[in-house]
């Protein structure tokens, strides 16, 4: 108990900052402003009625476990799919009691396939001219994994002046 009084002294105890820190943490310089990417695409109606059709979907579809999937970690371990070809598979006749054969009906609709939760359509670039060449207002860059470091801040620069949203950055600009 009295232990549990000193550590509350202790915070009680820490120095306020002065009013000297705080005006200089105010008068920080601010980088160059630019357009700033959007956090959402722009949608027609049509889309974002199908975007949430699609998570509607996702929350009802069943996990498709691999036959022997309990029996065997390095079947089950990594949520792979292979279709049960075994000519006497219970998984393949549709038996109840087995889990659930993926099929056409669990897809989600045609018009939102490939696009991020939010909307965005992603594209994997790794030039600042493939940058140029995206619509901000509906697609978002995925710098290419082969791009190293010096080269992916100037594509995040770049990404960043023209105002398109970096699905992958490593330099994230401080919220307003």
């Amino acid at each position: 108990m009295a232990a549990a009084k000193s550590i509350a002294g202790k915070e009680k105890a820490a120095p306020a900052k002065s009013g000297e820190a705080k005006a200089s943490e105010k008068s920080a310089p601010k980088k160059a402003a630019g357009p700033k990417a959007p956090r959402r695409p722009t949608l027609d109606p049509e889309t974002a009625r199908l975007l949430a059709v699609r998570r509607e979907g996702d929350a009802r579809r069943p996990r498709f476990t691999r036959q022997a999937s309990y029996r065997y970690y390095r079947i089950g371990r990594d949520e792979s799919w292979r279709r049960p070809r075994g000519q006497q598979s219970k998984q393949r006749r549709h038996y109840k009691y087995r889990s659930t054969v993926v099929s056409i009906g669990f897809g989600g609709p045609a018009k939102t396939r490939g696009l991020t939760p939010t909307g965005f359509r992603p594209v994997v670039v790794s030039t600042p001219k493939e940058i140029a060449a995206l619509t901000p207002a509906t697609d978002a860059a995925i710098i290419a994994r082969t791009v190293g470091t010096r080269r992916r801040l100037v594509l995040e620069e770049a990404a960043r002046k023209a105002g398109v949203h970096v699905l992958n950055p490593i330099s994230h600009a401080p919220e307003e």
